[in-house]
């Protein structure tokens, strides 16, 4: 792509976005003849207001359209790669209502359609196939921020905010999954703006559970505990929980202690994590099992490895490894790929931590057999593998070898 006239480029964004020249040119108010033109070679392109007007129309970051594209890693087909990366910001970047003062918003789809596409999203991320979301994903929020628009004045408003407030959300989880913490943060950022408008305090409070986890990805631990137990605090009083239903307003509740536990090992509380944990395992008993509120995974399972994770986070190795080999194993494998594979990264780090190298590999490999983009995309298992590496004696195993080079990891 960055090899190709500024043209071909704008044919490229034009195609990909299933747009008509004829529908193009009528957004830019152009003819269809200038836009046969330009992206023939024929008529250059030498203003930068109307590059940057093409761009806007493209929905496109305007170095993409320049050609600075980035480089896609030869392992995108699992992993969001920068692209995707800037198609998504752009998506975000975007200030849909305001505009709609000057231009009439491009009509979004039904709302059963979207509630479907935005089902569709989180069942995705939660078998963790980034690469297949980051490609749907900057669609998706345009979409769903045409119809939070278009539908902002009408009786429908509230349930066009909520499915918004969904992808947003979905949005930040995967972001953080890669790394890209602080666009991870604004989008769980816009998540509580837009659920407030939804009118669901549930919805607001795993928006903030997810701007929780990217402030925690950005070194800001304390923040993230404070804003986890605050939130947490206001639904076990009742006061923003609404008509919800016990079971979903425990979930929720039980999501935000268990972040909240995760933040507080991060800084080395061990009395508040133990505090956390334990009225997360309380809201799990009244719930009576695992289930999947508001997308959160919480139940009785969940805690436990969450027991896991806040022990590898304080560096208690035996601990992490002892719950593990004690988890119920027909409820584990009832959990969704991205959780489970989540946790044997988790675990590898306490077999590492007790210097149980192959139990480590071995946790490891299961977690990319059983979901390839939980391991091969995360920075953090990169560091993992790199330990691994550094601590096996002579050549490493076939299979670990085979993973080091897929992920790019030296040994």
């Amino acid at each position: 792509m960055d090899e190709l006239p500024i043209g071909r480029r704008v044919a490229y964004w034009r195609t990909r976005r299933k747009m008509s020249q004829q529908v193009f040119a009528d957004r830019l108010g152009k003819s269809k003849s200038w836009v046969d033109k330009v992206e023939r070679g024929v008529r250059r392109l030498d203003k930068f207001s109307v590059v940057y007007e093409i761009a806007d129309v493209l929905q496109l970051d305007v170095q993409l359209l320049l050609g600075k594209d980035p480089q896609r890693r030869p392992d995108s087909i699992n992993c969001i790669d920068q692209v995707e990366v800037e198609e998504i910001r752009a998506a975000l970047e975007r200030y849909d209502q305001i505009s709609a003062f000057f231009h009439a918003p491009p009509e979004p789809p039904s709302l059963p359609e979207m509630k479907k596409a935005v089902g569709h999203a989180w069942l995705t991320y939660q078998h963790a196939k980034y690469g297949v979301l980051a490609r749907a994903l900057p669609k998706l929020l345009r979409e769903a921020q045409a119809a939070d628009t278009a539908l902002a004045n009408s009786p429908h408003s509230a349930g066009a905010a909520h499915l918004l407030g969904e992808v947003y959300q979905i949005a930040s989880s995967a972001l953080r999954k890669l790394g890209e913490h602080e666009l991870a943060w604004l989008a769980g950022d816009r998540g509580i703006a837009v659920a407030q408008r939804a009118d669901d305090p549930l919805l607001a409070a795993t928006a903030t559970y997810r701007v929780a986890l990217s402030l925690m990805s950005m070194g800001r631990a304390r923040p993230a505990l404070e804003v986890n137990v605050n939130i947490a605090n206001r639904l076990a009083s009742g006061g923003e929980s609404g008509e919800a239903t016990e079971p979903e307003r425990l979930s929720v509740y039980g999501a935000l202690l268990l972040q909240g536990s995760m933040a507080a090992a991060r800084i080395g509380d061990m009395a508040t994590v133990r505090d956390l944990l334990a009225g997360a395992e309380e809201a799990a008993v009244q719930i009576g099992g695992d289930q999947n509120h508001y997308w959160t995974s919480f139940g009785p399972t969940n805690v436990q490895l969450h027991r896991v994770a806040t022990a590898v986070e304080m560096g208690e190795g035996r601990l992490a490894v002892d719950v593990h080999e004690n988890l119920d194993v027909e409820a584990f494998g009832a959990l969704m790929p991205e959780r489970r594979a989540h946790h044997y990264l988790d675990v590898a780090r306490g077999y590492a931590l007790v210097g149980e190298v192959s139990k480590a590999s071995e946790m490891l490999l299961e977690g990319d057999r059983l979901a390839p983009s939980e391991i091969r995309c995360r920075p953090l298992a990169r560091e993992v593998l790199s330990d691994i590496l550094r601590r096996t004696r002579g050549a490493p195993p076939p299979p670990v070898a085979e993973l080091a080079e897929h992920m790019g990891v030296g040994v």
